[in-house]
């Protein structure tokens, strides 16, 4: 396979970073090839020293505000809330006995990208080099993807062992909040590149090839702040929005640079939304364009505070997604480790 080129100038086509063959391994597994056993393993041994933990994962029914109730008869009918979740399925969960008077199981109902989530390498595709198409990563067709027996860049690549290694955090939302600056995590609040890189100077963080980039802007903070009647106005907006870092190529050159063998945030598209620079949308560059998986809607209050306690802000991260050959996104089901 092609070795990774070391710097963004050294990109034959800084769009797209296609080495692996179709339908392989290394392909389905994009920038997560990056962790190697070598990399996972020093990651485990400088980051876990004292033990502390903390899940990462926000809770499943929280974007299902109460609202005016209508019927989804996509296969059978439930009674749905008029907005869910960005326009997503409601979660649904059913208690049932499953031997009457002996024991109970349960059924989840829920989109994988309801909640917070692993933009799995078949989300989201990107301009063709000619634009005349949509192409998703490696140059997968929407035909493969909805060829239930092609998995091609399906996220049974990434189940098989999982997504594990060094996390850094930037904490946004601390920062700002110190100098007196309100982050609404629901508008188009921008995050700059020279923001993150005063925070990481601050905080002595040094990123590493292969790191997991987290970024916190308060999202989840923002959504517990509101009132229901706020959150059935912000479910009516069209489009909505959404805080998150800027699109520049400055910003897609930095996270090249960094090789991150992923990124993530608690804000609800990872980058801000609208996008102010069409061009430069994140999700082309890094998803589409290079299989960097893009992470969103993670609930990062209690690892900031706990950053913030030990005074350290990177850490051994575990994830593992759903295992399924074709899917298209994931829980992250997700692990901090101090």
């Amino acid at each position: 396979m092609e070795s990774l080129p070391e710097t963004y100038e050294d990109l034959p086509d800084k769009r797209r970073f296609w080495p692996a063959p179709a339908g392989s391994e290394e392909e389905g597994l994009g920038m997560l090839r990056l962790l190697t056993p070598d990399i996972v393993a020093a990651a485990a041994r400088a980051e876990i020293q004292t033990g502390e933990r903390v899940c990462l994962n926000w809770d499943l029914d929280k974007l299902d505000p109460p609202g005016q109730l209508q019927q989804n008869l996509n296969y059978y009918v439930i009674p749905v809330y008029q907005w869910t979740g960005f326009g997503r399925r409601k979660f649904e969960h059913v208690i049932k006995w499953v031997n009457k008077g002996i024991a109970f199981d349960d059924e989840y109902h829920f989109n994988p990208q309801q909640s917070s989530q692993w933009d799995g390498l078949r989300h989201h595709g990107a301009p063709s080099a000619d634009g005349r198409k949509k192409l998703w990563y490696g140059g997968t067709t929407p035909e493969e993807i909805l060829d239930p027996k092609s998995n091609r860049i399906g996220l049974g690549f990434w189940a098989r062992k999982g997504i594990a290694g060094r996390g850094v955090l930037i904490d946004y939302l601390s920062w700002a909040e110190r100098r007196g600056i309100t982050v609404n995590a629901l508008t188009q609040h921008v995050v700059s590149l020279d923001d993150v890189l005063e925070i990481a100077k601050e905080c002595k963080i040094e990123f590493q090839r292969a790191d997991i980039f987290f970024l916190r802007v308060g999202l989840t903070k923002t959504w517990d702040a509101m009132m229901d009647a706020q959150k059935q106005a912000y479910g009516r907006l069209d489009p909505p929005k959404h805080a998150g870092i800027e699109q520049s190529e400055r910003v897609v050159r930095f996270f090249w640079n960094s090789h991150f063998a992923a990124v993530a945030s608690d804000a609800v598209s990872f980058e801000v939304f609208p996008a102010i620079q069409e061009e430069w949308d994140l999700h082309h560059h890094l998803l589409a364009g290079w299989g960097m998986p893009i992470g969103e809607m993670f609930d990062l209050e209690e690892l900031a505070a706990l950053c913030q306690k030990l005074g350290r802000w990177s850490f051994f991260i575990s994830s593992s997604p759903l295992k399924f050959a074709n899917g298209v996104s994931s829980p992250p089901n997700c692990m901090a480790i101090f």
